[in-house]
């Protein structure tokens, strides 16, 4: 971490982004203080001398020659000749001096300590740092206390060998291994020889401990050319806050904050940045996320999920920030609920705001303003298990002509499970009950609806077990078919508002569902029967290796409530689904949905994963989806091509547009104590437009990175990226 008291303007130029502050910011605690260890007071300890000669009085001053060595406590030094003043508790030493303190190792040409105090120096030193393994020589050390050592004219490493890849330089270091910090002053960051960064000033961490100061500079291209150092402030170890300034070359002056906290009864994070008088809009823009969640009393709680941009556009022109080409649809939730053991009562406020992008336009979803729930339930009472949904909802929509109201619903249910060892049954009856309000009806039809709709549901299955084996080992096979039937009188609904509801896509979850509908707007007819067989292979330990499923419903009538034109086939499409764990390295999964009305396959998902070792991985994925246009071919991968080198990339590529969607490509460089990254990725920020940023970044382990950090998209383009200077398992 970097800091310029001297040069405030310099300070107020530089940015920072939100990849840096990822990378660099650690992570909140609980904890309100942190107690250092206790440790033996080592002034109370005796001193052990050794050396081939000795002089003096040994009540007062002893004078040794030849292989010396004194000893107290955690303190080691070794020298050619040495005075030990035993009233004073000193040593002063010269010749070939050794010490070992604390576990940190010096070397030098003269000593002089006070053993009891821990003060002291050493001339011409060279030393190591235990704990992080740093390393570095200086023209003078004075031992300020157990914990606190001031290095003039010294260098600081974390590099291997007396010719160190990088290391800084400094007039004056300081050394605090109680706060785990380092300070340098006039400092110059030399990599291979060659000065990279100087600063009046330089702080950094002698471990993974929290502190404030400058993070590491970035510089990215998402935006044109942005330069960014952000600031942390470490406010308490639950509270945090960083600020980044920036410098856009498109758009101006960005100022950013994020700030967060924990405690044991809340926590939460606020992001916001501002571009007042952006350069190409001519106006201030804007985009805020605030998450909070708190328990109020035993009980109670709350939270709220406050997303808002200033325009549509804000995606687009700053792709890597906190909104991104995938969140266009800004939500704000506000809840209140509370908990009681066989109940439950929530209260919620949520709108929305639409990023519109005018080659693909979305509606916009109602608001809920509010929405009351109520669930109460018990299990197992004299066998029944039974259960109370309800809520009442006020939708509103801002525009005029969209139909706005008030909805009640009420969903008791009760059901008998018998459950056996081989066997289950649950019988189960449900009823719907529906009240609506309308404000404003269209012309002719009515202004209050109400339905009720009763369900009757049986689900029933069988478990068979016998003992097996797969690729050489013993499992266990298993064999469970299920039936699941469910009825459903139709009731017209074509003059119900439809405010939440959509037809839900077909699943293996939804295949065992009451309703085909998500929402409360639709209730689907049914008279359906639901056939479903699974069969696995399971280690004695009880992991998964495979997994091989298929189902189908079947419609003994044909459903007549839609949200479209109805359909006149008598069953589902069938679903297919396998999960194979091949080895310890290789998996691979296939989920099919096979229209048989039709002879198509409508949806399918193939992939594969390789993982022979540390830093190796390879996914490859199909997709298919024929009423969504999609049929894409995803690979990326993480690998070593030569000694030291790791390639990282991903394709997916949309085989009907016969171009790349999204694309990342890298290399890394791992050295002893650096690692080099330059990767390029291409991000779709609306339709017909990609944003590619390009990131260069050097990291000098226990120091800093510099330059624009690319891990953030590394590890969401990469499934299962490993970081390259991670130590790996033993």
């Amino acid at each position: 971490m970097i800091w310029f008291p001297m040069f405030p303007k310099l300070q107020r130029l530089f940015s920072g982004m939100a990849a840096a502050l990822v990378a660099a910011m650690p992570v909140l605690v609980y904890a309100q203080t942190a107690v250092k260890p206790a440790q033996e007071d080592e002034s109370k300890l005796p001193a052990t001398i050794r050396a081939e000669q000795m002089t003096g009085r040994p009540d007062r001053e002893v004078t040794l020659e030849r292989n010396v060595e004194i000893t107290r406590g955690n303190t080691v030094i070794n020298a050619d000749r040495a005075t030990y003043d035993i009233v004073e508790d000193q040593v002063e030493a010269a010749g070939n001096i050794r010490m070992q303190r604390f576990g940190d190792r010096y070397t030098g040409e003269e000593l002089k300590l006070k053993l009891d105090v821990g003060r002291g120096y050493v001339t011409q030193p060279t030393y190591r740092l235990e704990h992080n393994n740093a390393q570095g020589q200086a023209r003078r050390i004075n031992f300020e206390s157990e914990d606190q050592a001031v290095v003039t004219d010294g260098t600081y490493s974390t590099c291997e060998g007396p010719d160190p890849d990088w290391y800084l330089k400094s007039d004056v270091l300081h050394l605090d291994r109680g706060r785990d910090v380092g300070t340098a002053a006039k400092t110059v960051v030399y990599f291979k020889g060659v000065p990279i960064l100087g600063t009046p000033a330089m702080s950094f961490p002698l471990s993974d401990a929290r502190k404030s100061g400058v993070l590491p500079p970035t510089i990215g291209t998402s935006s044109g050319l942005e330069v960014t150092v952000p600031y942390y402030f470490n406010i308490a170890p639950n509270r945090d806050l960083t600020l980044y300034p920036s410098i856009l070359t498109r758009h101006g002056f960005q100022l950013g904050m994020d700030g967060r906290y924990l405690s044991e009864k809340y926590f939460g994070e606020t992001w916001l940045e501002v571009v007042p008088s952006d350069l190409a809009t001519k106006t201030n823009r804007y985009a805020v996320t605030s998450i909070h969640t708190q328990s109020l009393a035993p009980g109670w709680g709350m939270s709220w999920n406050l997303n808002a941009a200033s325009d549509d556009n804000y995606p687009n022109d700053f792709p890597r920030t906190i909104t991104t080409s995938s969140q266009r649809l800004l939500s704000r939730d506000l809840n209140l609920n509370y908990s009681a053991k066989y109940w439950n009562f929530g209260a919620r406020a949520s709108n929305y705001q639409v990023l519109q992008d005018p080659a693909s336009p979305i509606p916009r979803p109602y608001d809920r303003l509010p929405q009351l729930t109520f669930q109460a339930g018990r299990l197992d009472m004299n066998g029944f298990d039974w259960s109370a949904d309800s809520e009442l909802t006020r939708f509103w929509h801002p525009d005029a002509g969209m139909l706005r109201g008030d909805r009640f619903v009420a969903n008791p249910k009760i059901s008998y499970p018998i459950i056996r060892p081989g066997y289950f049954v649950t019988p189960k009856l449900s009823f719907d009950l529906t009240k609506y309000s309308l404000d404003n009806p269209v012309a002719g039809a009515p202004s209050s609806l109400t339905r009720t709709l009763p369900t009757f549901s049986l689900d029933s299955g069988l478990a068979f077990e016998r003992n097996a084996r797969f690729f050489g080992q013993d499992m266990t096979q298993t064999l469970e078919p299920r039936l699941f039937y469910v009825r459903t009188p139709y009731r017209d609904q074509s003059l119900y508002p439809n405010f939440d509801t959509a037809e839900a896509d077909l699943s293996f979850a939804q295949l065992f569902s009451e309703n085909r509908f998500v929402g409360h707007d639709r209730i689907g007819d049914a008279n359906q029967l639901t056939a479903a067989l699974v069969s696995r292979y399971i280690e004695p330990s009880g992991a998964e290796r495979l997994r091989v499923a298929v189902g189908q419903r079947f419609y003994f009538s044909r459903p007549r409530v839609t949200l479209g034109a109805p359909s006149d086939e008598n069953r589902s499409d069938l679903l297919l689904s396998a999960f194979a764990q091949l080895s310890a390295k290789l998996s691979t999964e296939v989920n099919m949905q096979y229209g048989d009305n039709q002879n198509v396959l409508n949806r399918a998902n193939f992939s594969v994963r390789w993982q022979p070792g540390p830093k190796r991985v390879l996914n490859l994925q199909y997709r298919r989806d024929v009423l969504n246009n999609l049929e894409q071919m995803d690979g990326s991968a993480q690998w070593p091509i030569a000694r030291r080198w790791y390639a990282v990339a991903r394709v997916n590529y949309s085989l009907p547009d016969q171009k790349v969607a999204e694309g990342l490509l890298g290399m890394e460089y791992k050295a002893d104590c650096w690692v080099f990254r330059i990767v390029a990725q291409r991000i779709p920020t609306a339709t017909g437009k990609a944003a590619s940023p390009i990131f260069f970044q050097l990291e000098l382990n226990g120091l800093t990175r510099l330059g624009s950090n690319p891990l953030p998209a590394l590890r969401a383009s990469v499934r299962g990226y490993q970081l390259v200077n991670q130590p790996e398992a033993p």
